[in-house]
């Protein structure tokens, strides 16, 4: 069965777009008049599996849990789907019915697709898995745990409450950072500003007279010269780095080399372990709640830590388990990973309860991290008054400095 892209007038003459599926054109534009839909242009819609079907996706959503398709959009079909399914409709008239009410185009065709592949006997998880870039191993594999323990509705609410839960902790630590960066790079351009066009017209009187200066404001007019000639390289420079920076961390050696970096610093190396470390045991505890053989959830953790260093580590781990170790004992040999983590871990291991004491050593790290940027951010500000009127106050003084001696010479 084919799929068709539309655009069409309905009833009202309300220009409408959309995509359904058919045996041919002609099937499609009965099928739209049937339910008042009249096209004016209908379009075959053709991908092939797995490939270009997502190919167009947007770049800025990589850092998503689950897919290119925005985590929001996919957290609300998974719930919806979720809903049909409790209620008892058929899984393929479900996926149906969701096509339609998907806003996003390239998702519309992928659930189309779905469909087609699950009419045709595949299963559900199967079907997924034509799609990698849409819908990741963790959740193309707790699909599969459903499917097979006939639990698909509530694993399907679990990943929508999964997705949900790590875009809101997204969010939260975004707002929290927007507000101290946006002041930092407002202050940075005043500063500019200040030294280019603002301070030259004022340090030119003195630089006409034959009397000695003072070394504040020799240093000012040096500086005022630097950034007046050199201006776009300060801008530059910062632009420049990160994208050496991004270059280097594209390459293995290179990109472990700064990972291991960023870790290892005093505070944000704290942070940050953190950050992966609640990641890590929040997606490993789905998993294994979910039915997934902790050794399938090992190897597909390993590549959401967003870390060369913590990659290699549960790497070490998966095959050190796979050998008859224990989990909690392997991470805690490493200094990079959590001590309490580990700790938490063993003992869930031990009392034969680890999907739920992953859960609680998720809730807390996230809690500690939430904390953290919090009591981070609130102090970020006030440092970044605090310098900015350090240098607009050593500023006035160069000015100021020459004036007053100035003054006294006339007395």
């Amino acid at each position: 069965m084919a799929v068709f892209e539309y655009r069409a007038l309905n009833g009202k003459g309300k220009a409408v777009s959309g995509i359904i599926d058919a045996e041919s054109a002609s099937a499609a534009k009965s099928k739209l008049r049937q339910q008042q839909i009249f096209p004016t242009s209908l379009n075959k819609i053709e991908s092939q599996p797995g490939a270009g079907a997502t190919r167009s996706l947007s770049f800025f959503s990589e850092f998503s849990l689950f897919s290119k398709v925005g985590s929001s959009e996919l957290a609300l079909i998974t719930r919806q789907l979720s809903t049909l399914l409790s209620a008892g409709f058929p899984l393929v008239k479900s996926v149906s019915t969701l096509v339609p009410q998907t806003k996003s185009k390239t998702l519309k065709r992928v659930l189309s697709k779905i469909k087609d592949a699950i009419e045709e006997g595949n299963s559900f998880a199967k079907a997924l898995a034509l799609y990698p870039n849409v819908f990741s191993p963790i959740f193309i594999n707790m699909v599969n745990a459903g499917e097979s323990s006939g639990t698909l509705e509530i694993v399907l609410e679990r990943l929508a409450d999964f997705t949900e839960n790590r875009e809101d902790s997204k969010k939260k630590i975004q707002a929290s950072l927007a507000y101290p960066v946006l002041m930092a790079l407002i202050g940075f351009g005043v500063l500019i500003i200040l030294l280019t066009y603002v301070v030259p017209g004022i340090v030119a009187i003195f630089s006409d007279m034959n009397q000695t200066l003072p070394l504040p404001t020799i240093i000012l007019i040096s500086v005022s010269t630097f950034f007046k000639s050199w201006w776009w390289a300060v801008v530059l420079a910062p632009i420049l780095c990160m994208v050496l920076i991004f270059s280097l961390k594209k390459t293995d050696k290179g990109g472990f080399f700064i990972d291991r970096l960023l870790i290892s610093l005093p505070v944000t190396g704290e942070l940050l372990k953190k950050i992966i470390a609640a990641r890590f045991t929040r997606t490993l505890g789905s998993l294994l709640e979910n039915g997934v053989p902790m050794l399938t959830a090992l190897n597909i953790t390993k590549s959401i830590a967003g870390n060369r260093v913590f990659h290699e580590l549960i790497s070490k781990a998966c095959d050190a388990v796979e050998q008859g170790g224990e989990l909690g004992e392997i991470l805690g040999q490493s200094k990079f990973f959590p001590y309490l983590a580990s700790q938490m871990i063993k003992i869930g291991e031990t009392s034969g309860e680890i999907e739920k004491m992953l859960e609680k050593t998720a809730d807390l790290f996230e809690k500690d991290v939430q904390t953290a940027i919090t009591a981070a951010t609130s102090l970020i500000e006030p440092l970044i008054i605090l310098a900015m009127g350090v240098v607009v106050g050593c500023i006035i003084m160069a000015i100021c400095l020459p004036i007053f001696e100035i003054n006294q010479l006339i007395q």
